[in-house]
């Protein structure tokens, strides 16, 4: 199944959808359309009745439903409990480190590592407001992320997929000059990424992508599929790669992050930056295999359109902010 979150009249909802319409999920008694936070707390009783309606709704029975292109859509996951953003893909890491001359960190095979990053700045298919410190080396990153659909604490990664609802697009933008100064402390990512972080254009129910489910890598556990992923800026592709190239699954991303902790419906956690998948790696790996390369970040206007087969196009745009300030300027 594909479900969106969108505003109706004012009110936000969820539903389910097929083709260009939208199929609005009513609540146990009827009298309610549910949000996306209603349905992930109880996901085990509403998921079957979704599969069933779902499958009403192609045979031909009639329900209630809103065209796309009159409701307001929004993040698949409007309100997340929390975001998290793992460091899945090898090529992406060792390629950052072979840019700075730097050997692979022999830890990334050890044990899968994320960060928490802002979930008060998730947004969907929308502009993204940018301040100006953003503007210096503002970058995407071409992602996948899951929503955990149950609670859970210590799960074995075994078990981990069942707490996934499903999967959607995933860009964790990125002010890198902001970053690289704030982590010279050996601390962050903090003001380099909790400005903005998009999904969707919708999430997609693991039962929807059986048919792209392929083998972890040797020695790892979990579900993998095999999805193409593709950047495009105004246009022009800048990437490309395959979810199927993470090393570390989600299942063994959920171990380490439930260890000694709750998990909680609503959670987002992304896969982190596929390999080719953000300007950052792309001009280090061409300045230093290209002489007189030159390097690209973006800028206000760019439209990035982030594509994922299965997964739909996450479609952003870049708007400045009407000031000046900058805190880059504010140093003792």
């Amino acid at each position: 199944m594909k479900l969106i979150s969108y505003n109706y009249k004012n009110a936000e909802e969820v539903g389910i959808l097929i083709g260009e319409k939208v199929y609005p999920i009513v609540s146990k008694s009827g009298s309610d359309v549910l949000t996306m936070d209603i349905l992930l707390k109880d996901w085990e009783h509403y998921f079957p009745i979704l599969k069933k309606r779902e499958q009403d709704i192609q045979s031909g029975t009639d329900y209630i439903f809103h065209l796309v292109k009159d409701v307001q859509q929004l993040a698949p996951v409007p309100s997340p409990t929390s975001c998290r953003d793992a460091y899945a893909f090898r090529q992406h890491v060792a390629a950052g480190r072979r840019n700075r001359r730097l050997g692979m960190l022999p830890e990334f095979d050890q044990f899968p590592v994320f960060y928490f990053t802002n979930p008060n700045s998730i947004k969907g298919s929308r502009n993204v407001y940018c301040m100006p410190d953003h503007f210096k080396k503002l970058d995407f990153e071409l992602e996948v992320a899951i929503v955990i659909c149950k609670k859970g604490r210590n799960i074995k990664a075994e078990n981990a997929d069942e707490y996934i609802g499903g999967l959607m697009i995933m860009n964790d933008w990125s002010a890198r000059q902001l970053q690289m100064e704030e982590m010279l402390l050996s601390l962050g990512p903090a003001k380099g990424k909790d400005f903005a972080t998009t999904i969707g254009p919708y999430l997609v129910t693991l039962d929807e992508l059986t048919q792209y489910e392929t083998a972890p890598k040797p020695n790892h556990i979990g579900k993998n599929w095999n999805l193409s992923m593709k950047c495009f800026v105004n246009g022009i592709q800048v990437s490309s790669g395959n979810l199927s190239d993470m090393d570390w699954t989600f299942a063994e991303i959920i171990e380490r992050a439930s260890y000694g902790v709750d998990l909680f419906p609503g959670d987002i956690i992304g896969s982190g930056t596929v390999g080719t998948g953000c300007f950052l790696e792309l001009n280090g790996t061409g300045m230093r295999d290209t002489p007189g390369y030159k390097e690209q970040w973006l800028q206000d206007g760019d439209r990035v359109q982030l594509e994922i087969t299965a997964l739909g196009i996450l479609d952003n745009t870049i708007v400045a902010e009407k000031t000046d300030w900058s805190i880059l300027s504010i140093k003792k």
